[in-house]
């Protein structure tokens, strides 16, 4: 009988890569402990690096400029 794979959320996916990237807990030993593929593991690694970038973008700013842009808009009013 084949055993059913384990569905891991994006939480529980983001504590796994913490505990490797910031605990250092070797790849092997995660694989080991919850039954993972490392496959699995570099697919998430991957995944999860490409898409960091996302959590710094701006959120609900549409019209925004460039900070030199902006100098120059506030120092032409107040002079």
């Amino acid at each position: 009988m084949k055993k059913q794979r384990k569905h891991y959320t994006p939480e529980e996916k983001v504590a796994i890569l913490r505990r490797h990237l910031v605990e250092g807990v070797p790849i092997s030993d995660l694989c080991d402990e919850l039954e993972l593929q490392p496959t699995v593991f570099y697919r998430s690694q991957k995944e999860f690096l490409e898409k960091g970038a996302a959590a710094f973008q701006q959120r609900g700013r549409t019209n925004h400029q460039p900070e030199q842009e902006r100098i120059a808009a506030s120092g032409s009013r107040n002079g």
